[in-house]
């Protein structure tokens, strides 16, 4: 581990001391300091249980956007084959925080889309740190609506911290771009499943979610505004975002409760960006799990189900 969260800090430490004691055994006999090593492995271990048991909204918010969680494109190369990466809204620009294309899924035809926040410096800025332009959300209108003439399911996958809110942004329509991607998430007639896998930001992950069945892993969060946004906007004061979390109820044990999603999938201890390979898997797993109900509704049928779905959307209620 090379990244730590600021509540991880003690178990960095002692993570930390236990290394330098294995890389000290490996140039001494000295049975002593393995044993202590394998110790303080035990006192990690215990210490990452406890951490992990009951995190707060605000520090599910901070492993939510850990930067070595898997993204996008880690999620397409693992489990879609034959991905033929499709660019451009034909109109303005291909947007690099939005990607999609044609592909394999469980040996079967899809249509996939999904943020990608880039994984160091370079790729970041090129993706724009998943914040979707207008031409971005065109994009994705443009799959859907060819997934819709050939019949292809769609899988969205969402991460971002939201829709880019700069000036070029809003001259080239962002606001009308963002509503009509969700029209269209509403109004295609084949299977839309949709995964949080790691934040979904306002209406920038709901253009991408408005899908028969969403499923979030268990450490993402989605919500109409980030945590700090809101603090700010409220209290005039963005420290105040641990506040705001709680507020706004953004974790995936609250949307199950709210019924905005329909499935929690559980992450590996530590969070997914512990055991990339396993929180994969458990995503392809889920998305098989989701996609099996649809298949056989007409076009009718799905439009009016998603339909239903949004307009029941909170009777449930939260307990108090």
């Amino acid at each position: 581990m090379t990244n730590y969260l600021d509540f991880e800090k003690p178990l960095a430490e002692i993570e930390g001391k236990a290394e330098e004691l294995r890389a000290l055994a490996r140039t001494s006999d000295n049975m002593d300091i393995e044993a202590e090593a394998a110790a303080l492995d035990k006192k990690a271990a215990a210490l990452l249980r406890d951490l992990y048991k009951n995190l707060t909204p605000w520090r599910k918010c901070q492993v939510a956007r850990h930067p070595e969680r898997p993204h996008c494109s880690d999620y397409i190369k693992a489990l879609f084959t034959e991905y033929t990466a499709l660019a451009g809204d034909r109109n303005f620009a291909d947007d690099q925080a939005v990607m999609g294309g044609l592909a394999r899924f469980r040996d079967r035809p899809v249509m996939v889309i999904g943020h990608e926040k880039g994984s160091d410096t370079k790729s970041r800025i090129e993706r724009n740190f998943g914040m979707a332009r207008p031409e971005g959300y065109r994009k994705a209108i443009r799959l859907m609506q060819m997934a819709d003439r050939f019949g292809l399911p769609v899988i969205t996958l969402v991460d971002t911290p939201g829709a880019y809110p700069g000036k070029g942004a809003e001259e080239r329509g962002q606001s009308e771009a963002i509503a009509r991607s969700t029209e269209t998430c509403l109004g295609i007639g084949v299977p839309l499943v949709s995964v949080i896998i790691g934040e979904g930001g306002s209406g920038g992950a709901v253009a991408f979610a408005s899908a028969d069945r969403v499923a979030m892993l268990e450490h993402s969060v989605y919500s109409v505004i980030s945590p700090e946004g809101c603090a700010s906007i409220l209290w005039k004061d963005a420290e105040k975002m641990r506040e705001a979390a709680e507020a706004l109820r953004l974790t995936a044990q609250d949307l199950i409760r709210l019924g905005v999603a329909d499935k929690v999938i559980p992450e590996p201890l530590g969070g997914a960006h512990r055991d990339r390979s396993t929180t994969i898997d458990s995503v392809g797993k889920a998305i098989e799990e989701l996609l099996s109900p649809l298949d056989g509704k007409g076009r009718a049928a799905l439009i009016k189900g998603r339909r239903q779905k949004f307009l029941r959307m909170g009777d449930k209620g939260l307990a108090a």
